[in-house]
């Protein structure tokens, strides 16, 4: 079994493993091998200089993690496919359209403030459901010009399973094929299609209209193979669509929780940024402006993201043997890169286990020591949409109300792929 037992707790044992032997050691599920990555200079030895034997996972007979659910989409894909459709993606995700893309998040944090109000004074709400709910209109109101709020009982419960399967799929070897019918994977195959006809109501809703809408879904109905002429198949338009649908928008939903979350029991830290945005936004909406004026209010996404990272590991696989750091590792193995080790590194983050956004307002190099968004060529590619969206919609949201825990315990996290807060965060809406 190896260290099967342990891995029921994954973030936590990565961490525990890492104090107890350091920032490179191994551990091993059954049959299936792991090298654990933790300090910034091993990351840049394997991801910028060693590219050509850390490759990405894709074995489209066999495919597991997030290939499960996302296909050959940008997150999963490697090769000329990836390249080509990097290429296709990356002018939406270019700073000066994400500009244009701003006064729509506004009206999907209005819409959900708006809302709240309705619900009364006092009213409760679990923050993870209503920022999943609130990123998700965001994500699809910018890239699909769509929205799919009607949908959302539906959506909220097929990712949460899928999510929990893709994770389960790299860390269990024993998890049987999923043409067994065992319940988890009927579980599995029915989440899958109900996200799929969410997806696929997207693009044959935009085939079926006339109008041009100018963003992501009409680049990639309209991108084409330069040698053969071809449009995407109907199958890699759904992998593209999906990773940006999911990719988009869960991680974003879980930054601003554990921010929320955060600042609700750091009121020193709440009022400092109310201050700011005070400040900066005079009683009115921000706007794409505002974004360089809200310097606190990004320290603090950036310290969520240290303290809670969206996403905690990355995984690659080694294709041949290579040494790093005088260590010999085997080709076929799994490298695994702890974005939560990296963040609460002791030698590169004083008080590491400490929220302090103030740490982010020195200009210090950071390189490989902070990277909520990953490295190398392979960078999220939404990592500037991303920041934006949090700065918007957290200024909007502490402008307004005021959230009020309704459990003094800690929250703990739970990781498949990304880091959510374990029963979500429970709040009371004051306004203000």
């Amino acid at each position: 079994m190896g260290n099967l037992k342990e891995m029921a707790k994954p973030c936590q044992s990565l961490f525990n493993w890492q104090q107890e032997h350091g920032d490179l050691f191994s551990f091993r599920l059954a049959s299936r091998h792991f090298y654990v990555f933790s300090h910034p200079n091993l990351i840049e030895q394997a991801l910028i200089k060693q590219t050509d034997v850390f490759e990405k996972i894709y074995n489209p007979k066999k495919p597991t993690g997030l290939e499960l659910v996302l296909g050959q989409g940008l997150v999963t894909s490697h090769g000329n496919l990836w390249k080509t459709q990097r290429r296709i993606i990356q002018p939406v995700f270019q700073k000066a359209n994400i500009n244009t893309l701003t006064p729509q998040m506004i009206i999907a944090g209005n819409a959900m403030l708006e809302r709240w109000r309705q619900l009364g004074e006092g009213a409760e709400v679990n923050l993870s459901g209503e920022m999943m709910r609130l990123a998700l209109e965001v994500i699809t109101q910018t890239m699909f010009s769509t929205s799919v709020l009607d949908k959302i009982e539906q959506i909220g419960p097929c990712l949460d399973i899928l999510i929990r399967y893709a994770g389960k799929s790299i860390l269990n070897p024993w998890l049987p094929p999923l043409f067994i019918p065992t319940p988890t994977n009927l579980e599995f195959k029915k989440a899958l299609a109900g996200l799929d006809e969410v997806i696929f109501g997207i693009i044959h809703q935009r085939l079926n209209s006339p109008l041009q809408h100018n963003d992501l879904l009409d680049m990639l109905l309209s991108a084409r193979d330069e040698k053969t002429g071809e449009r995407m198949s109907d199958k890699q338009l759904r992998d593209e669509v999906i990773t940006i649908f999911s990719a988009g928008h869960e991680t974003v939903a879980n930054l601003l929780v554990w921010t929320l979350y955060q600042l609700a029991r750091h009121p020193e830290v709440l009022s400092k940024l109310r201050e700011e945005v005070e400040s900066v936004l005079q009683g009115g909406s921000p706007d794409v402006s505002h974004l360089n004026q809200l310097v606190y209010t990004k320290a603090i996404i950036n310290e969520s993201m240290r303290l809670r990272p969206p996403i905690g590991v990355m995984l690659r696989k080694l294709s041949k043997d290579t040494e790093i750091d005088g260590y010999n590792l085997k080709a076929g193995r799994m490298a695994l890169f702890s974005i939560f080790n990296l963040h609460h590194h002791a030698d590169f983050w004083e008080q590491p286990e400490q929220f302090n956004p103030d740490r982010f307002l020195k200009a210090e190099n950071r390189r490989f020591a902070f990277m909520p968004f990953g490295t190398g060529e392979r960078i999220c590619i939404g990592n500037h949409f991303s920041i934006s969206e949090s700065q918007i919609l957290l200024a909007m949201i502490v402008q307004h109300c005021d959230l009020q825990l309704l459990s003094t315990e800690e929250v703990k996290i739970k990781m498949s792929i990304t880091l959510r807060p374990e029963g979500g965060v429970p709040v009371r809406i004051k306004w203000r």
